[in-house]
This record gives structure tokens, sequence and C-alpha cells, in this order.
């Protein structure tokens, strides 16, 4: 078992901001919005803590619904478990920007300023999808120097894991969860945050590739890849 917690530098995507605000790109934004997001996304790092936080288990066993982790770590989907069979290790994670960013948005909002508190909060968005990615990575490197190869992300509340079991990813990081905390409905404060598992195994298996939207038939799904 291995447990980390770093820092990131991130750098801001200004066309998935867009993305995030209803524009397919940046060509057709008003000069208006274009030079809002442009002066929020350079001043967002005094408001950004990027932190993230992880724990590499050993997959006991995988069958049907249910996989048991190092740890007496239960994690119950089957689309987890079908991952889970190919995987000698799995790492679970949580990532955070901290609150201030979001503080800063409903301020705005509270304020009648609609627009920057929805520039801000796409910001957010983006900015702790970058700190996942860059977890992802770290991830990554460890498992290649072991001659393995990782899957994408999961996180509880897609398909079929059920919410509830932030539990579990909460209960295996063991405290290490970089200030990030669940209420109890099992929804993370900060809200800019991200948990989820990867799962970690040999390169000649079906880990890298395993896609459950391939299999899925829910074409409108708003997170299908």
């Amino acid at each position: 078992m291995s447990v980390s917690s770093d820092r990131v530098d991130i750098e801001i995507d200004k066309k998935q901001i867009c993305q995030y605000i209803g524009y397919n790109d940046d060509h057709h934004l008003s000069a208006r919005i274009s030079s809002l997001i442009d002066d929020y996304s350079k001043h967002a790092h005094q408001l950004i803590n990027p932190l993230y936080s992880y724990v590499i288990r050993k997959v006991e066993w995988a069958r049907g619904t249910m996989a048991l982790v190092e740890g007496s770590i239960i994690f119950k989907s089957w689309v987890v478990v079908q991952l889970l069979e190919q995987c000698q290790q799995v790492a679970i994670f949580v990532v955070t920007i901290g609150k201030y960013l979001e503080d800063t948005a409903a301020q705005l909002a509270r304020d009648g300023l609609i627009l920057q508190a929805t520039v801000l909060d796409a910001i957010g968005s983006n900015a702790v999808e970058k700190v996942a990615e860059h977890a992802q990575g770290k991830i990554g490197q460890i498992a290649e120097s072991k001659g393995l190869v990782i899957s994408r992300r999961f996180s509880p509340g897609y398909c079929d894991w059920n919410i509830g079991q932030q539990r579990m990813i909460f209960a295996a990081l063991t405290g290490n969860t970089v200030g990030v905390r669940l209420t109890g409905e099992c929804l993370m404060i900060p809200q800019k945050s991200i948990s989820g598992i990867i799962g970690i195994g040999p390169p000649d298996g079906n880990v890298e590739r395993y896609n459950p939207c391939s299999f899925c038939e829910k074409q409108d799904c708003p997170g299908r890849r």
C-alpha cells in the first residue's frame, strides 16, 4: 500500500471553459465574455488550492457485482467489478481545488452577478478536472514502473455505482482526504472535488481500453465517453 498527497500547478483551458458555459468553442464569444474568461482565468489561481491524495491497494477478489479490496474495502457495482476482475491493484483517490473559488462564485451569484459567477464556476470545474488528470498521470507513472497499465477514472454516482460508495472511497484513504469531507448524502465539500478509482493491471488485458459506455444503451447520458 502507498499513500501520497501533493500540490500541483494547473493551467486553465479557455476552450473547455467555453464548453462548460454552453459554447462549442471560443470563436462565437462576445468580446465581453471572452475578456471576462481571460481576466478570471488569469486571477483564479489566487482562489485555487489544488491538492490530491491517493492510496494503491491490492484487489483481493472481484466477481458478480462485488469486489473486495485490501483493507476490507467493498465496492458494489457491476461496472466496477468488470474492471477490477482484470486488475491486480486499484488506486483510490480524491482531488480538490479547495473552497475559496466556489465561495467566491456563490457570493457573486448572491450579488446578482450571474454571468461572472457562471464563468468562475466553470473555471473551477476545469481546474479540478486538471488536478484529477495530474493525479492520474502520477498513478500511471507508478504503474508503468512496474510494467503495468491503468484504466480511465471511475467515480461513485456514475453508471450503476451508487453515490453511497463514497464512504468506501474515504475509508480507504484513512483520513488523508486533503480537507475534503462527505455530507450525510455522500456529497463532497468542497464541491469542486473529484473522488474515484483507477484500475491497475497487466498490459495484455483490457484494462486500458475498458469502457462501460461501449455496451450501455443509454445514448443520452451526460457522462458518456
